[in-house]
């Protein structure tokens, strides 16, 4: 499946950024962002200040890195789900497929980007990555459902991502095992109404 994005090209990070990167990842999501300080992700990852510092600049270029990390890993999603099948119906039933696994396994605690986004309500490099993944997002929904021949493909695009939205921060509040199958069968109503 193409999609409007190429990655960077792959560099191996160092291991103590892979040990910082590894733990600003599992205390933002797990705790919010600002109340993570940079003492406690510095000691979770077993490094010193001046290697944090040398790595990352300062604490919001953690967070993009987290957010980047997020991002890249959503969008190797589609890529294997591109891989796997040239069926635009079948790419349509792994990506339902793909969100419900999200939200019952990974994402337990609602959206990284939805909860980075209420902690960064202004404009800034944090909100603009957001945006971003966002616009990717809908628009690789976009082209998948065009690929299917569904009727407006920009509508069905956006009823998913608000779907999605809506199941990420509902499997947080009232468990996975509820919404999973909720969205699923709701979401797969939405390519239904779309059917030419």
């Amino acid at each position: 499946m193409s999609t409007p994005y190429a990655p960077a090209a792959s560099t191996r990070p160092s291991p103590a950024r892979k040990r910082l990167l590894d733990a600003a990842t599992d205390l933002f999501y797990s705790e919010g962002i600002h109340s993570v300080g940079v003492d406690r992700i510095i000691e979770a990852a077993g490094v010193t200040r001046a290697t944090m510092y040398k790595q990352f600049d300062g604490k919001e270029g953690l967070v993009l890195a987290y957010l980047r990390g997020e991002d890249e890993r959503l969008r190797a999603l589609f890529t294997e789900a591109g891989a796997a099948s040239s069926d635009p119906e079948v790419l349509l039933d792994l990506v339902i497929a793909g969100i419900e696994q999200d939200i019952r396994e990974r994402h337990t605690r609602g959206c990284p980007f939805i909860n980075a986004a209420a902690e960064y309500p202004d404009a800034g490099p944090v909100r603009s990555l957001i945006d971003d993944h966002r616009d990717w997002f809908r628009a690789t929904l976009e082209q998948v459902a065009s690929a299917a021949g569904l009727s407006d493909p920009a509508d069905a695009a956006a009823s998913l991502v608000l779907l999605r939205d809506a199941a990420l921060v509902g499997g947080y509040l009232d468990g996975q095992d509820r919404v999973a199958p909720a969205f699923a069968r709701t979401a797969r109503g939405v390519i239904d109404s779309h059917r030419r």
